[in-house]
């Protein structure tokens, strides 16, 4: 029976790593392919499909599409490339997420929509119908998806029970904020808002799951300086993201020290009440070791090296997909970010082919259970569809206290 068991495993981690290896050959071409479907889909569909629009409207619908597959990539390219130039990735990014919206619902609503009009005899008036059907959702979404981005996010709550916890630290609370991603649009004045928020909540423990910005801490110290005013009656905690290693991580570990935090490099404090004991640990982005810096790496070992065994961890790992590792070392609760929930809808079908959880909590072996956040900022496109942001208030809890209703 053992051995059916670990044949099956065996299988199943052969399985995923296929998937990933697959997934990763494509991502080689998507900066190709995407941009091409991206804009001409909807093109098509909104002007070459039976709606027969007067010759200037055509052209002039078509000129705009054609100016966006090109702008878009070379937008995006000074933005984010070498030359890092803000207003650049301002026009890129903005593109990117209206055209994504654009084409999901040109293909969501306009197909079904133009194939019923065609049952039903319509003319040429009627099919026309799918073309502003079509810009009128894409309008309404990306005027509520960009609010929902720029917003301070809303307070999600739950509490978490915990098999190992003391009794002596039932009730302690773990804000949770991640993803950030101060970036080209500057969100200093937004930044501090969070920080407000947060500071109404009275954590005993504030963590930062990485993904702070996109660029140097030197570049985007001004949004990040808010964070320094975050309280805690514990510890203030923060992991590396992989977008930290896009943009001199160890600027970002240093700045976060001076501004009151504590980088949980492979290491761990402890949180320490009424007689009982909680490991907080915390380990370097996935990607850390690839970043060819000098002692940045994901070690659980290290991290956990010295706690005490029979005490329950609190583990925080930038990647949901490094539950796996936690769950094998026996953590009780991992924190992660990273996945924004997809952010713009239907993008989580991708996010879920490469990390084991989207949103919310998840059991992944006998003991540990994953808490991913939405994150509270957004990457790129200054847009959230359907991927509301959040700061998490987790409130946990010992066996010998029963849930509250």
């Amino acid at each position: 029976m053992t051995d059916t068991s670990e044949t099956r495993s065996a299988d199943s981690a052969a399985a995923r790593a296929t998937e990933r290896s697959r997934l990763r050959r494509l991502l080689r071409y998507l900066p190709l392919i995407a941009p091409v479907l991206l804009w001409t889909v909807p093109c098509w569909l909104l002007l070459y499909t039976g709606q027969r629009w007067p010759l200037p409207v055509t052209l002039a619908g078509t000129a705009l599409f054609t100016l966006g597959l090109i702008g878009m990539p070379l937008a995006m390219a000074r933005g984010h490339g070498r030359r890092q130039q803000d207003w650049a990735a301002i026009v890129g990014d903005t593109l990117l997420g209206a055209v994504w919206i654009l084409f999901t619902w040109s293909v969501v609503l306009g197909v079904p929509l133009r194939l019923a009009l065609t049952v039903a005899g319509a003319g040429q008036d009627r099919a026309r119908i799918v073309t502003w059907a079509v810009l009128g959702a894409a309008a309404v979404l990306l005027t509520w998806g960009y609010a929902e981005a720029r917003r301070v996010p809303r307070v999600r709550r739950l509490e978490v029970r915990l098999p190992r916890l003391g009794a002596g630290l039932d009730g302690t609370r773990v804000v949770l904020i991640t993803d950030t991603h101060y970036g080209p649009l500057d969100r200093a004045r937004w930044s501090a808002r969070v920080c407000e928020t947060v500071n109404t909540l009275k954590a005993d423990v504030v963590c930062h799951t990485g993904d702070i910005a996109d660029g140097t801490a030197e570049r985007r110290r001004a949004q990040a300086a808010p964070l320094g005013t975050v309280q805690a009656t514990h510890a203030r905690v923060y992991v590396t993201g992989n977008h930290e290693y896009y943009s001199e991580a160890q600027g970002w570990v240093d700045l976060m020290d001076e501004l009151g935090w504590e980088p949980l490099r492979n290491r761990h404090l402890l949180l320490e009440r009424g007689g009982d004991t909680l490991v907080v640990a915390g380990v370097d982005d996935v990607t850390a070791e690839y970043s060819g810096l000098a002692g940045h790496g994901a070690h659980l070992a290290g991290a956990l090296h010295g706690a005490d065994p029979d005490h329950p961890v609190l583990l925080l790992a930038h990647q949901p997909k490094f539950v796996d590792r936690a769950a094998a070392g026996g953590v009780d609760l991992q924190l992660s970010g990273h996945t924004h929930g997809g952010q713009i809808w239907p993008f989580h079908h991708l996010v879920r082919i490469d990390q084991p959880a989207l949103a919310g909590l998840s059991r992944h072996g006998t003991r540990t259970l994953l808490y991913t956040s939405r994150g509270t900022g957004f990457w790129g496109p200054p847009f959230r569809v359907f991927a509301p942001s959040e700061i998490t208030l987790l409130v946990l809890r010992s066996p010998q206290r029963p849930p509250t209703p």
